[in-house]
């Protein structure tokens, strides 16, 4: 065994870059990979999971407790996959972190020879008994999947039904039932496909033809208001159909009259050959505009006769099955032999007839039935509004049954029954089960017709981790062979369960268990590593409800699909659920922050218990807030943890939505910690302190090698911090007072902005707290601080103007912009420059003496928690006045070089004007020190900087030739800023243009 003070791998060194950059890749891979069984939220990179493992499993060869029968055994295993080993300890050391580095690869995942040195490393380092390793929170299972492929035992448990039936299926179903499970799945998906298609073939009718349609395009409608109009709108969120390159479609509409008097909409399918040719949509932000007359119909009234209807997502049809009202269909997306490509036609009599059918046989099989208790349809309630996320409660649908039309419930309910009835193994109706997750996924009156550069499909409900309203949706054709069929369906798993299978030597254990509440006895566990709840960020039980409440139609009786702590619960467990939602309740208190850290430390003391002596322990850390990394380091340090080792790896795509608008981070922070020993001694605050400096800047050198930008070297930096701080019982200061880890935190942060603000501008600025002798005003300390803050760790991301954001790709499949209903009002033309969350620039700005309120309106804006930094171009005149540039650019081409300094700001009434607003409806004169008070009044050297840029966009070369040598004249401060900021700003970004061009224009050296 490991002697328990022998350090582990992970916690002294790891491939950081490596592992980032294929867990990254494997974000894209999608056929084959474990992930695509069903759909969980946040899931960590298997990459990310099995490198992490290997370094908590595998002893340090350079610590003296290693023992030698590793070394010797490690020496004689990675021969087969790598150079010959060394004969140094440190020669050892560099070959295991080569061997983690590759391993994470996912083409080598399932290869036999990479498997057996990975699981011969793991048998040398514990030799005695296999290490078990005990995931609480496992959600999708990327921890336990690890561990089983490493030959470890595991033990997996999650609160979650929904999540512990996928574990089931994952860890215990494959790895028992092997290769040939993949085969019979098919074959038994195949009967379950000719049973549905003999029940359903004439709602789903072939065209004249013999062309298949694969999709209905359709639009849910309301009326206009309007007096003498009343015409009926539909909702397009886009008049497109298709954008690929060689077959763009596209809906072209006219108003015609009608017997009565009264205007309608007809469309017709075209092939236009610009933009420009192509209508907008009718709805923006719950406001629609009628075609005919044009009048806008508000967001209440829209919201209002949806919800009349719930949802609106059906037909209106009369007694002869005439459509009246309600759901609009579109256009029909077929395939024909003859022609290439999916194919689009507007819909006949005939497609809405199937419809009218289907309706009538819904209503006939479900008034009154009922399965153990159980309705035939969903009508189980969705979560209440003010949920995070949800918000189609307010469009009507109140029941998971209001998501689907009428004909897609009746194909989901024929085909659960058709799986619940069926005479299968356990396993097979597990596998089953998880197919009809897929097809229900893409079945619902909230997925939309994705039609783009290179794919035409119907998207998933969850696009990203939200329930918004859809206008125009897509329903697919269950029968057919494209996305959102059960045939395409079973294909996906069918990939799965095979590429899963060839992994597996051992079977896992998994079990529905409160994190809190966990079934192992203590001192059982080698490893304990899991990625816990994300504070308020991802509503998971709610979410998974969705699936839930067909799978336990489809499972009927499954002991998994329950809540163990409520009988009387129809869906997920709630009440338990580890979450900051003020929404929900729990012995009648809100599940406030104090919640969510009590709790959490709850867990964390529960695995402390469970870990073995010599055990490690791991928790991944992905949070954007600092609120909720304080809420879960709290609970660590409550619970008895010490932080030993700290890694952040690179596992979301840089184009994902979350990060939009903020500092959001690339990376998840793996903090690798031990159970602190019981007589662990008091620390003076003094002496930690003293060791924080240090420890922080080698932290942030080192993550700066491996490319760890921004917000993410940032987060990433708390953990070593921490190391020093966790060590302890407690933390006390010289007259016995006991520090707080918020208090820590806070001069974490401080060190850490220091630091940066020493190795972008210079010694002088990490000891400055306010303007002094050597150092740059406050104004270039923030702005210096504020562009370090949002680089990004991702090379492949750059940040541009507009709102802060990123670019988005829809390929992300877990974030996908929507712009459905987040706000009544229209959308405001989004500004320039860029942007931090409010909480972020505030730890920074605070401790460093920063008055952020002194700047506003200066050069930076806050609005709604959100700080946004004031593009050059929108100083002009706080810098020119009333002048502008052009005055005063012909004024310092005549003034001698001493004056020029002198003419920014020089009249009082152009300066702007500084005050202060609090957040909310608050508003207040600024507290301000007396040099601020000043600085309005006087040209900073960031001032003059910016109006160097303003002189360069303007093409005053004569200008900006005569401020560049007055500033040369002044001092280094002028060109030490301008260098810094042009490293800082993003490349692209047109404030690094104008300061590249304009420093081109300084007459000798820089």
């Amino acid at each position: 065994m490991i002697p328990k003070e022998c350090k582990r791998l992970a916690e002294v060194d790891f491939p950081i870059a490596v592992v980032s950059k294929q867990a990254v890749r494997e974000k894209s891979i999608r056929h084959g990979h474990p992930s695509t069984l069903h759909l969980w939220w946040a899931r960590r990179p298997l990459a990310a999971c099995r490198a992490m493992l290997l370094g908590l499993l595998l002893p340090d060869p350079c610590d003296r407790h290693c023992p030698e029968d590793f070394k010797q055994k490690a020496r004689a295993l990675l021969p087969s996959v790598q150079d010959k080993v060394g004969p140094k300890d440190e020669d050892l050391r560099h070959a295991l972190l080569r061997f983690i580095g590759r391993f994470s690869n996912w083409d080598f995942s399932a290869d036999p020879t990479y498997l057996e040195v990975g699981r011969g490393l793991v048998k040398a380092a514990h030799p005695d008994e296999t290490p078990l390793v005990v995931d609480p929170f496992a959600g999708g299972g990327s921890i336990p999947l690890e561990a089983l492929r490493l030959g470890c035992e595991t033990f997996a448990s999650d609160l979650n039904p929904v999540a512990c039936l996928i574990l089931k299926v994952l860890l215990v179903d494959i790895p028992r039932h092997g290769p040939e499970l993949a085969q019979e799945l098919r074959r038994a998906g195949a009967e379950v496909k000719e049973a549905a298609e003999k029940e359903l073939g004439e709602f789903y009718p072939p065209d004249p033809d013999g062309s298949r349609p694969i999709a209905y395009l359709w639009a849910r409608t309301v009326r206009c208001e309007t007096p003498n109009c009343g015409a009926e709108i539909p909702l397009m969120r886009s008049f497109w159909l298709c954008k690929k390159a060689n077959r763009r479609r596209a809906l072209r509409y006219k108003v015609v009259g009608s017997r009565n008097g009264t205007q309608r909409v007809e469309f017709e399918v075209f092939e236009p050959t610009s933009e420009s040719e192509v209508t907008h949509g009718t709805v923006t932000r719950a406001k629609a505009t009628c075609l005919c007359c044009g009048t806008v119909l508000p967001p209440e009234r829209v919201r209002a006769q949806l919800a009349a209807h719930r949802g609106g997502a059906d037909v209106v049809f009369d007694d002869k099955g005439q459509r009246i009202s309600g759901a609009r269909l579109l256009a029909v997306v077929r395939l024909q032999d003859e022609e290439r490509g999916r194919q689009y036609r507007l819909p006949t009599n005939a497609d809405y007839q199937a419809v009218w059918k289907a309706m009538r046989e819904l209503k006939k099989r479900t008034i009154g039935s009922q399965t153990n208790g159980v309705s035939l349809v969903p009508d189980e309630p969705l979560p209440p509004i003010g949920t995070l996320g949800f918000r189609v409660q307010r469009y009507g649908m109140l029941q998971w049954g209001d998501l689907f039309t009428a004909r897609q419930k009746l194909s989901l309910v024929l085909l659960a029954h058709s799986m619940a009835s069926r005479q299968s193994t356990e396993t097979l109706r597990h596998l089953l089960a998880l197919t009809f997750s897929h097809v229900i996924d893409r079945n619902t009156s909230l997925c939309r017709w994705r039609a783009e550069t290179y794919m035409e499909t119907v998207e998933g409900i969850y696009a990203r981790q939200a329930l918004p309203v859809v206008w125009d949706y897509a329903e697919a054709v269950g029968l057919s062979e494209s996305t959102g069929s059960f045939l395409h369906a079973l294909g996906v798993v069918s990939l799965s369960v095979e590429a899963a299978c060839a992994t597996f030597d051992s079977i896992g254990q998994t079990q529905l268990a409160d994190a809190c509440l966990s079934p192992l006895p203590d001192h059982s566990g080698s490893i304990w590593f899991t990625d816990p709840p994300y504070y308020d960020a991802v509503p998971y039980a709610d979410l998974s409800d969705f699936f839930f409440v067909w799978l336990k139609r489809t499972l009927p009786e499954h002991p998994l699909l329950r809540d163990p702590f409520d009988p009387e619960n129809p869906l997920t467990p709630k009440t338990r659920e580890i979450v900051q939602d003020e929404t929900k309740q729990s012995n009648g208190r809100p599940k406030d922050r104090e919640f969510f850290e009590r709790s959490m430390a709850q867990a964390f003391a529960k695995g402390r218990r469970i870990l073995k002596e010599d055990g490690v322990g791991c928790v991944v850390f992905a949070h954007k807030t600092t609120e909720g990394w304080e809420a879960l380091l709290t609970g660590m340090i409550k619970a008895g943890w010490v932080i030993t080792g700290s890694w952040p790896i690179a596992t979301e795509m840089g184009s994902r939505l979350r990060a939009r608008d903020s500092a959001a981070l690339a990376t998840s922070v793996h903090l690798v910690c031990r159970p602190r020993p019981e007589n662990a001694p008091i620390g003076d605050w003094g002496e930690v302190l003293l060791k924080l400096p240090r420890r922080v800047g080698d932290w942030m050198e080192r993550l700066q090698g491996e490319g760890i930008r921004g917000a993410d070297l940032v987060f990433a930096c708390i953990g070593p911090a921490l190391e020093i701080f966790s060590r302890y019982a407690k933390v006390e200061t010289a007259d016995g007072r006991e520090v707080l880890l918020a208090e820590y935190l806070e001069k974490v942060w401080e060190v850490v902005g220091r630091t940066a603000l020493e190795h972008v501008l210079g010694t002088a600025e990490a000891k400055a707290r306010n303007t002094a002798a050597g150092a740059l005003e406050e104004d270039a300390r923030l702005t210096a601080l504020f562009l370090w803050t949002l680089q990004s760790t991702n090379p492949s991301t750059e940040l541009r103007t507009g709102g802060g954001e990123e670019t988005v790709s829809s390929a992300d499949s877990e974030e996908v912009e929507s712009d459905e209903d987040e706000e009544e009002a229209a959308p405001k033309a989004k500004k320039r420059g860029f942007t931090l969350i409010y909480d972020v620039a505030r730890r920074f700005a605070q401790p460093l003496g920063i008055h952020l309120d002194a700047w506003k309106g200066r050069i930076i804006e806050i609005e709604k928690g959100v700080v946004r930094l004031l593009p050059v171009s929108e100083r002009a005149g706080q810098l020119f006045g009333k002048e502008g540039t052009c005055a005063v650019a012909d004024r310092i081409e005549r003034e001698p070089a001493r004056q020029i300094q002198l003419t920014l700001f020089s009249d009082p009434a152009v300066a702007p004007e500084v005050k202060a607003r609090g957040r909310g409806k608050k508003r207040g004169t600024a507290d301000l020190t007396d040099e601020a008070m000043r600085t309005p009044r006087e040209a900073t050297t960031l001032d003059r900087v910016h109006a160097a840029m303003l002189l360069q966009a303007s093409g005053r070369a004569n200008a900006l030739r005569a401020l560049l040598k007055a500033e040369q004249e002044r001092g280094p401060d002028f060109l030490r800023l301008a260098n810094a900021l042009s490293a800082l700003y993003p490349k692209g970004s047109e404030e690094k243009r104008l300061l590249d061009a304009m420093l081109l224009a300084v007459p000798f050296g820089r």
